[in-house]
């Protein structure tokens, strides 16, 4: 009996341990389960540092060069402070009114003491030309200008052509020289006996064209030939000068001196009489001005006081590339397009021809042949 009692109570402990086992498991999986389905805690986002912020002054609308500038085109907008150089910009409207525009500004650049005049600094266009280059001015033509439609920005090349004749190097006179009767030294006649010393001019010997000997093949003696005509004719060549020169300007200047691009070129207008009737018509300019360099200016200028002819041959936009060309002569010309030299034949053509250009009433008035 006794034997049986320890062996119920045994298993009693045995069930009272396992019933604590299984509550203690079922408590780790129950605490466990709490944790996995309890969402993540959200990541505190750190505290926003506040940047300090300044005030600058900037342009609140467009202005154009010479401006006198007022708090009605000027605003301010915020800038940090941390990032502010000290005498960079300007942060009161006091600094900048009643001073003006040394440039075009466009709306929201911040102001800046070199965009501000206070007192002469030269023409709006020596601020167009860039460093290391000049202008120059040199007059135009209809039919050298691309019939005056070259404009502010376009770029040109400079073709000159030039009339080249024979001179004397010593007396730097234009071939053929004069020739004229000389007395030789002798005696003297009259009341100065004495010998002349020197020869002079004959007066009533005149002058001659210089002339040259040649020999008559048909009479085969020497004659001496003295040219037709008065004066020899030039000969022309033409030749690019100047690649890509920038056009500064067409015409006179603006009274304002700005020369922007977005500036209207300025034209005077004419009063122009048509069957009784008043019409107003667009001046013509007569001058351009090139940006060249100094070397080109100089010889430029050389040429226009020496009188050669410039023509302006618009450049593509955008082309930049220099194509050196060939000097022009009535010889490459016939050489290079192969132009044959007309042979003198047993006939020809009526009417007489002297000339290339006719108008339309000089062509109806000319004589035909049945005249």
């Amino acid at each position: 009996m006794a034997a049986s009692n320890r062996k119920n109570s045994g298993r009693v402990i045995i069930l009272v341990a396992v019933v604590l086992i299984l509550i203690v498991v079922l408590a780790a999986v129950f605490f466990w389960s709490q944790n996995l389905l309890q969402p993540e805690a959200e990541a505190v986002a750190p505290p926003v540092q506040q940047t300090e912020m300044a005030q600058i002054v900037v342009i609140a609308q467009p202005v154009t060069r010479g401006t006198l500038l007022t708090e009605s085109v000027l605003t301010m907008i915020p800038y940090p402070q941390e990032q502010l150089v000290e005498g960079l910009f300007f942060t009161s409207f006091e600094d900048v009114v009643d001073k003006k525009a040394k440039y075009d500004l466009p709306q929201g650049l911040p102001i800046t003491s070199s965009v501000l005049s206070e007192g002469a600094d030269g023409s709006y266009a020596a601020f167009q030309i860039p460093r290391g280059m000049v202008s120059i001015t040199v007059p135009i033509a209809e039919l050298t200008s691309m019939a005056y439609g070259l404009q502010t920005g376009d770029h040109v090349n400079v073709i000159t052509s030039m009339m080249l004749i024979d001179m004397d190097a010593d007396f730097q006179t234009r071939l053929p020289n004069y020739t004229a009767m000389v007395t030789a030294p002798g005696p003297g006649t009259g009341e100065n006996p004495a010998t002349t010393a020197s020869s002079t001019i004959s007066s009533g010997g005149g002058l001659s064209t210089q002339g040259r000997t040649e020999l008559d093949v048909t009479l085969n003696q020497p004659i001496y030939v003295v040219p037709s005509e008065q004066n020899q004719r030039p000969r022309l060549v033409s030749q690019t000068l100047v690649y890509d020169a920038e056009v500064l300007w067409v015409g006179r200047f603006p009274a304002s001196g700005n020369i922007s691009a977005t500036t209207t070129q300025e034209t005077e207008t004419a009063v122009v009489e048509e069957g009784g009737e008043e019409t107003v018509a667009p001046s013509v300019d007569e001058v351009i001005t090139l940006i060249v360099t100094p070397q080109d200016a100089v010889t430029l200028n050389y040429l226009l006081l020496a009188h050669a002819k410039f023509n302006f041959v618009l450049r593509g936009a955008g082309d930049t590339e220099k194509n050196p060309t060939q000097a022009v002569t009535l010889q490459f010309v016939m050489d290079q397009y192969g132009i044959p030299y007309p042979s003198k034949l047993p006939y020809g053509m009526e009417p007489r021809q002297d000339r290339m250009w006719y108008t339309l009433e000089e062509y109806d008035a000319y004589p035909s042949t049945e005249e």
